[in-house]
């Protein structure tokens, strides 16, 4: 882990804001070399509204079928405030804890978060895969920054999320007739590869497998902590 990357707890928002504008720079927007993905991972975090414990959630799958191969998670006081745009600051300090019982790494983290299609190109998904020093991608269930135009109702069918005349990501159809995700590349991934894997790992539900097991998870973490 790139404990460099690791958020300090005592920040200021505009501290933060500071700090992702100087950590961007280290993001790589390509695979790596013979880039392969055996383990696929899905990130979360559940917090109760009003309390400032986070209870983070990562679960591996085998990306042939699914299958669940490695899990953990943390429950770990949050201390940075919610502020649209700094979410890496409050989720990932708990997210690395529950990274570091991991037994198994995966080749590549989905984050329930965005990645490149964020105000300063430096979402959650880049934050933590550069923390993680793993391939990251962002799948989101509604925009942050940018706009898409018509977008087919059929699974599979894209449109580019663009923001200042820049493509970010996509909107992404993972299921025919259901509301999109908005996908974008965080560290050491490109685009194009970022929607073939979502979608590869989109089965039955919107929401991507792996990400939709850490959401589960996450939230019975936070009902098991009790009040």
């Amino acid at each position: 882990m790139n404990r460099e990357a690791l958020p300090p707890a005592d920040l200021t928002p505009e501290e933060a804001r500071e700090l992702q504008l100087a950590l961007r720079g280290q993001v790589v927007h390509a695979l790596p070399p013979d880039f392969s993905p055996e383990f696929i991972a899905g990130a979360d975090l559940s917090i109760v509204r009003g309390r400032d414990v986070g209870h983070a959630a990562i679960v591996v799958l085998a990306a042939d079928g699914m299958r669940p191969v490695d899990r953990a998670t943390a429950s770990v006081k949050v201390e940075f405030p919610y502020v649209p745009g700094l979410l890496s600051f409050r989720e990932l300090p708990p997210l690395a804890v529950a990274w570091e019982r991991l037994s198994v790494r995966p080749d590549v983290v989905i984050f329930d978060a965005h990645g490149l299609a964020h105000p300063r190109r430096f979402g959650l998904a880049c934050h933590g895969g550069l923390l993680f020093d793993v391939p990251s991608i962002g799948a989101a269930k509604s925009i942050l920054v940018g706009e898409h135009g018509d977008l087919g109702e059929v699974k599979g069918s894209t449109a580019p999320l663009v923001h200042d005349d820049e493509e970010l990501g996509v909107a992404l159809r993972t299921r025919t007739g259901v509301s999109p995700v908005y996908v974008s590349a965080g560290h050491r991934m490109d685009l194009a590869s970022a929607v073939d894997i979502v979608l590869g790992v989109s089965l039955r539900y919107r929401i991507p497998e792996p990400i939709r097991r850490a959401h589960r998870l996450s939230n019975l973490v936070r009902v098991g902590a009790g009040p």
